[in-house]
């Protein structure tokens, strides 16, 4: 990473899209939910738009796309093999290696289905673009898979190297830590981690991106298997897949206190 540069941009009402550049000038944007905010960003540092990633379908992750093609039309558009994303250059799958024409980017492609059944995350240069399947302390609603599906997905992302980079697409990290705090209240890195992520917002600075070693001390959904865990969701008669949709479901009903 010491000739690369990330940076997250600000979009729509809680959205990152993550810009990664290397020192020739040449840059990727994932998962551009509109182009407003990238196009001011590339033309104030002078980049060259070289590659679009795109993590699933979902609006608020792809709708930038076509306004950023128009301005860098040289720039390839690199997705799943899911019409939905729209058109692609570079179509790839899990287990393939992306490499970006004319620059030193490359990434594994990971398959992480639950949130879509399509989505896919990016792993390289010590970092993950994850999109909406992992979240700081938390993870992504189950819009299209199984708890199982996702569970699945996550296990694979939580074996990656510990100083892995979390850059997932949405700014949720202080309303999952307040859901955090009622399955492990006495876990003490929940509490350092909302501490240092109300310092964050307090400076107007973004949460993330977190660290993979972190996120296995404090995500809920990375924790499925710890006995704090367990005991909060109900013993140990109930298989992961089980645990996991019930960690799910009571996040989906968990409503922050104002």
């Amino acid at each position: 990473m010491s000739n690369l540069r990330l940076q997250a941009i600000p979009a729509l009402t809680d959205n990152y899209i993550w810009l990664l550049a290397d020192d020739a000038g040449r840059c990727l944007l994932v998962d551009p939910g509109e182009a407003a905010p990238a196009l001011r960003v590339l033309r104030d540092q002078s980049l060259d738009l070289a590659a679009i990633l795109l993590t699933h379908h979902h609006y608020d992750h792809i709708d930038g796309t076509p306004q950023l093609r128009g301005a860098f039309p040289s720039a390839r558009v690199i997705a799943g093999s899911d019409p939905r994303c729209g058109d692609v250059d570079i179509c790839v799958g899990g287990g393939d290696r992306v490499e970006v024409p004319g620059t030193d980017f490359a990434f594994d492609v990971i398959a992480v289905p639950g949130h879509t059944l399509s989505h896919q995350a990016y792993s390289g240069h010590d970092l993950l673009f994850c999109g909406d399947t992992l979240f700081s302390a938390g993870c992504g609603r189950l819009f299209e898979g199984t708890p199982a599906q996702m569970l699945e997905s996550l296990d694979r992302l939580s074996a990656l190297p510990g100083d892995t980079k979390i850059c997932c697409g949405h700014e949720y990290t202080l309303a999952n830590l307040a859901f955090a705090k009622t399955i492990e209240p006495a876990n003490p890195a929940i509490q350092q981690r909302d501490e240092e992520a109300r310092r964050q917002r307090d400076d107007d600075q973004p949460t993330l991106p977190s660290l993979l070693s972190g996120e296995l001390q404090y995500n809920p959904f990375l924790r499925i298997d710890q006995q704090n865990v367990i005991g909060a969701l109900g013993g140990a008669g109930f298989s992961r897949s089980e645990r996991f949709g019930e960690l799910r479901r009571r996040k989906d009903e968990f409503k922050v206190s104002a």
